[in-house]
């Protein structure tokens, strides 16, 4: 009897005020289709980059006269390192065999294998990149250089860390402004119904029964704008994502977070919203 009393009271105050809940609910589907649209260009980048780090290396490379003992201890300190993922040694006939398969123009003619031995060191992440490089230099005895794509290295460090902020920042802003309208709704909501919610009181009312038409009321309207832009999101998934799919294929490892996730991720930010937004209101203006 009470939960249908509530939803009563809810659907009154939303068609009481149609223009403001109108309003409210397209702000909020604004705000979430945005914050699905960077979720799911920010999840693609964080995977393009990740894929990107796979090819980024550190190359050790031997002296001629290097010995097997000097070279088994580098190959010992690079496996002590917690940076390293992985080590490959490349002899002196693969790295022959990888350039005559890559460049067979420069090996034609060569009488002898001018190639180095080396380790190619693979790291968890580009952050590892230069910590291995730091515990190499000086190099260790019998390397003759320690190399890597310095400037790739540092352009995807970069990259992530543009990307973390901008979309931080963008979200912080859509998700404070959803909320401060909500809360706007919800307020005009109470100063309406004012007098209607003294004779609640006055008859013996509890506060939460009082509070649980306009919390309920938030939640309706974070659902529904969450709800709409989850629908937008389909359909631009549908019909515009087709049109850049060649644009956007760089391999199979490198995708976006599914779209049944992010459309969960901002039907619960949606509800938070309503939520947050409500209990604000309802805790600086609703004196019961």
């Amino acid at each position: 009897m009470r939960l249908r009393l509530v939803l009563s009271e809810t659907l009154q105050s939303l068609s009481t005020n149609a223009s403001t809940t109108v309003a409210t609910t397209l702000t909020v589907l604004i705000g979430m289709f945005l914050l699905g649209l960077f979720i799911a260009i920010g999840s693609w980048v964080v995977s393009l980059t990740d894929y990107v780090q796979r090819d980024l290396l550190v190359k050790v490379f031997f002296l001629d006269e290097a010995t097997p003992e000097e070279i088994n201890a580098v190959g010992n300190r690079l496996e002590s390192f917690p940076e390293v993922e992985e080590i490959t040694f490349v002899s002196k006939d693969e790295a022959l065999a990888r350039m005559e398969e890559r460049h067979p123009e420069l090996t034609a003619h060569l009488a002898t294998n001018p190639l180095p031995r080396a380790f190619e060191v693979k790291p968890h992440d580009a952050e590892g990149v230069e910590l291995v490089v730091e515990r190499l230099t000086p190099p260790p005895a019998g390397v003759d250089e320690v190399e890597y794509a310095e400037e790739t290295t540092r352009d995807i460090r970069h990259l992530v860390s543009v990307v973390e902020f901008m979309f931080l920042a963008a979200s912080v802003i859509l998700l404070v402004a959803s909320t401060i309208l909500i809360a706007n709704t919800i307020r005009l909501s109470i100063f309406a119904r004012r007098r209607e919610i003294e004779v609640m009181k006055l008859v013996g009312a509890s506060n939460w029964f009082v509070r649980g038409p306009f919390m309920l009321e938030g939640l309706i309207h974070g659902f529904l704008g969450a709800a709409a832009a989850v629908v937008l999101l389909f359909l631009a998934k549908e019909f515009v994502l087709p049109l850049f799919d060649q644009l956007l294929s760089m391999g199979g490892d490198v995708r976006a977070w599914s779209f049944e996730v992010i459309a969960l991720i901002l039907i619960g930010v949606g509800l938070v919203l309503g939520a947050a937004g409500s209990g604000i209101t309802i805790r600086r203006f609703l004196r019961v």
